[in-house]
């Protein structure tokens, strides 16, 4: 099997709509800035602020797709960053803005987009911004059933229902298709993005799935049959409640 160094390209629009956000932060002075922050920043909108989880959790409930972009402080009382987490199903991109670096681990393990430390300078939060503003726009205009692959000076047709999962190495990521093996330099942030997730889920800190291609799953693994056997592909335990409630509620 041939394993080939390309780059990735997807044909994007650059004009995207304002990023819809919200503030939880139980410290008043940290929520504030991080408020002006926002409305300084031309692509973004401030949709509502929030001083503990509960009460974003229930606006959330109610209207989950009105959020683009959530800012979340980790230390608060009744429902911790961390819980907050865990509760909701098909969050929208999340920064971290922390007092402490401690829980900087377990949180990327919940692919938030960035970490900020308190107390956040404007062009600490703009870079973090710009990197989410980028996996929006990438995002928002998944709309084909392809991906395009530059090899030397053409550009190849990649179809979705030819991968089979995603793999992370190191810098690179490999896409495992039928016949080949591409290997990107890229994150698995960054291809995640551009894969529908409606078809794509993440399973793994190191693994990307194509949930039609699923044999089986048992215990802590998803099983996908390619031409070289059944592949065994762990499943991570900060993915498993997320996926498994996406899994079924395909099957409903």
């Amino acid at each position: 099997m041939v394993v080939k160094l390309i780059r990735i390209f997807l044909f994007l629009s650059t004009k995207t709509k304002s990023m819809k956000c919200i503030v939880i932060d139980d410290d008043a002075l940290s929520r504030r800035v991080i408020e002006e922050f926002i409305t300084r920043t031309e692509f973004l909108d401030l949709n509502n602020s929030f001083q503990n989880a509960v009460e974003a959790i229930n606006s959330l409930d109610k209207n989950p797709e009105d959020i683009d972009l959530i800012f979340l402080d980790i230390e608060m009382p009744e429902m911790d960053g961390i819980d907050f987490l865990n509760t909701l199903k098909n969050l929208p991109q999340v920064i971290i803005v922390s007092s402490k670096e401690k829980y900087a681990l377990e949180a990327f393990d919940y692919d938030v987009t960035d970490y900020l430390l308190k107390p956040v300078t404007y062009g600490r939060f703009y870079k973090a911004v710009l990197k989410s503003k980028n996996i929006h726009e990438a995002r928002s205009k998944k709309e084909s059933d392809e991906i395009f692959i530059k090899k030397n000076s053409a550009l190849v047709q990649l179809k979705y229902d030819d991968i089979l999962w995603v793999e992370a190495l190191e810098n690179y990521v490999i896409v495992n298709s039928y016949n080949e093996k591409f290997t990107i330099h890229f994150t698995m942030k960054s291809i995640e993005s551009q894969l529908p997730d409606s078809q794509f889920k993440r399973v793994h800190r190191s693994y990307i799935v194509n949930v039609r291609k699923i044999n089986r799953i048992e215990d802590n693994s998803v099983f996908i049959k390619s031409n070289e056997g059944v592949k065994a592909i762990p499943i991570g335990k900060a993915y498993k409640d997320r996926f498994m409630g996406d899994i079924n509620l395909m099957g409903k």
